[in-house]
């Protein structure tokens, strides 16, 4: 399978999804202005996952931010991995950051993945 590599900006999150590795990232701050474009590639690389995924999978994700239009989004690629076998995400938040922990919270209670919460 194909590496999906896309490098963060400023208003965009870096995405590593490695099967071979077992890299499965989104990290940094997601305000893309067409979030739905943004991440129809991530989700379509899920799917494919999805029909030949890794024994386990742990899932990362580390944002500092997202919009309104994000979150959908995330919602979408979490409901993706959902349909996949050992499947847990890791919920990474800092330490004093509420909002991003109950953000986490709330997603956790909307699909049937286990999540570990972890402060960096």
């Amino acid at each position: 399978m194909e590496i999906l590599n896309l490098k963060g900006t400023e208003d965009t999150p870096t995405i590593l999804l490695d099967k071979k590795n077992g890299i499965f990232e989104i990290s940094g701050r997601s305000l893309p202005e067409d979030s739905a474009e943004f991440y129809k590639p991530v989700i379509e690389w899920i799917n494919a996952y999805g029909a030949e995924a890794n024994p386990t999978t742990e899932f990362a994700f580390k944002l500092e931010y997202f919009n309104t239009a994000s979150s959908k989004l995330i919602l979408d690629v979490l409901s993706a991995l959902e349909e996949i076998k050992g499947m847990k995400v890791i919920w990474y938040f800092h330490d004093d950051d509420e909002d991003m922990e109950e953000a986490g919270q709330e997603f956790s209670e909307l699909v049937e993945i286990p999540f570990e919460f972890k402060t960096y």
